[in-house]
């Protein structure tokens, strides 16, 4: 062993690295039991036997017992002794992998005396539905708020208590304008008059309603913008009544008719227009406002944002006329379209706005060619949040020879690409492992030709996320990982 390899200066998160290397072997998994530090992660490996489990159990320890309940692979048997375990939050992560338990553990949870793990049990499908109906009549409102709002597809006798809940936050979770699951629910028609009637259930009922001329109107006026905002979405909404909604004070409203398919394109010009200004003349409310000045503030704040990453379906249906659209959102709509020609596939690839460039790339990787998608990952930049997935995302593949040339290349972003090459080589390889930008070195920590002199000075990395990412290598030498464990007192 290199006695002379460095030492981390991030030993913790290198032994979290270590509790999640796939290639530790098992007689090194048991001496992280004995450790005290982070969160337990060597409890959720998939390779823990029974008498593994057995020692953490015995352990008694928050934070092992936590992952090993969130542990998929936990035999049942165990998932039974830890149900009945003292502590709640042991109890509440059973409930998170409720999916796949068995119904002696959930019929024990159901009745739990820690209300959030009753609230864990109410928002996991595929339990089964005679047990999760019985936290409709759960004496904790949070956890029925939590059954209505996330099981959608609830039996209608389930949901009638819920929309009748005597709690308003229960029956404003079970008719609402979101929900966790699709597809949303449809009320009762025979509830409709009392949920239109009741101020904390009406703008969830408002889609669902029969609009007659006096509803309609009446709902217009509501001093409830979210009611009036989904009212603008209805297709049979008079015209008059959608002209007074595009210049609505609450803009969140305008918005919502900015994105019905009838607005006159004047008209939607018009909003487009109005959201923009009125958002930048909105000052910011003082420290003695009230908490409903603040939410107006922050919706007009928000509102030509929601304008610009608006998905509409029926521009995605027919997306041909809108490839030139002014409106990013309805380019990004097109974008989203199959089966788009090959002409307008290269045009929204070469969009100004990266919301469509990725859109479109999403949408058809296979019809990217690779001058494209150098170009999109070259113009790639995270300062718009509405794309951030993308930066973690392997949507585009470029050849070996391709990503070699990114190892050398001046951006730190195509450099962190060039390790999907698994054939890269060992001297490029090392090259990354010194690069001054941590997400480079980050990116090679775990490539199996990493020469061991690279992988071990990025053990002692000075970024902790790159010294995690270098002890979860597969490829770290055995000794070395006992070096770390005794290194660390194990």
């Amino acid at each position: 062993m290199d006695t002379d390899a460095p030492t981390p200066v991030h030993l913790d998160h290198v032994l979290d690295g270590l509790a999640v290397n796939p290639a530790l072997p098992a007689a090194m998994v048991r001496r992280l039991f004995a450790r005290r530090h982070g969160f337990g992660e060597v409890a959720g490996r998939a390779d823990l036997t029974e008498d593994m489990i057995e020692e953490i159990v015995a352990t008694d320890d928050h934070w092992l017992l936590h992952s090993l309940a969130l542990n998929d692979r936990l035999p049942h048997r165990f998932r039974l002794r830890l149900a009945a375990h003292s502590d709640e939050g042991v109890r509440a992560a059973l409930a998170v992998r409720a999916a796949s338990a068995p119904r002696r553990m959930l019929e024990q949870l159901v009745d739990d005396p820690e209300p959030k793990v009753r609230e864990h049990l109410a928002q996991k499908d595929g339990i089964p539905p005679d047990l999760r109906a019985r936290l409709a009549a759960d004496p904790d409102p949070a956890v029925r708020a939590a059954l209505a709002k996330h099981w959608t597809q609830a039996p209608e006798a389930v949901r009638r208590i819920l929309l009748t809940d005597p709690e308003p936050e229960v029956r404003a979770a079970a008719c609402s304008t979101y929900f966790a699951r699709l597809p949303h629910p449809v009320p009762p028609a025979d509830l409709l008059p009392a949920l239109l009637a009741d101020p904390v259930t009406r703008a969830g009922a408002v889609v669902h309603a029969v609009l007659d001329a006096d509803t309609a109107r009446r709902l217009a006026e509501d001093p409830d913008a979210g009611v009036r905002a989904e009212l603008a979405r209805r297709p049979d909404l008079p015209s008059a009544l959608r002209a007074a909604l595009a210049v609505d004070p609450a803009l969140s409203v305008r918005v919502k008719v900015f994105a019905r398919p009838d607005t006159p394109e004047h008209e939607r010009a018009r909003i487009h227009a109005s959201v923009h200004e009125a958002s930048r003349s909105t000052a910011e409310p003082g420290p003695d406002a009230d908490d409903e000045a603040f939410l107006r503030w922050y919706e007009n704040s928000f509102a030509p944002t929601e304008l610009r990453i608006l998905r509409l379906d029926w521009v995605t249906a027919d997306p041909l006329p809108h490839l030139d659209s002014p409106y990013v959102c309805f380019r990004a709509s097109a974008a989203a379209a199959k089966d788009l020609p090959a002409e307008a596939v290269a045009r929204l690839l070469g969009d100004e706005e990266e919301l469509v460039r990725l859109t479109m790339a999403h949408c058809a990787p296979h019809l990217v060619d690779p001058a494209t998608a150098e170009d999109i990952e070259r113009r790639y930049s995270r300062r718009d949040k509405f794309t951030f997935w993308w930066d973690g995302a392997q949507v585009l593949p470029f050849p070996p020879q391709t990503l070699r040339r990114f190892a050398t290349d001046p951006q730190p972003r195509l450099r962190s690409l060039a390790p999907r090459d698994p054939d890269l080589p060992a001297e490029l390889a090392g090259r990354l492992a010194d690069d001054p930008e941590e997400r480079v070195r980050r990116a090679v920590a775990a490539h199996r030709n990493l020469p061991l002199p690279s992988l071990l000075r990025l053990l002692a990395d000075p970024s902790e996320h790159v010294a995690r990412a270098a002890a979860a290598a597969p490829f770290l030498p055995v000794e070395h990982m006992e070096r770390l464990l005794t290194g660390a007192g194990l």
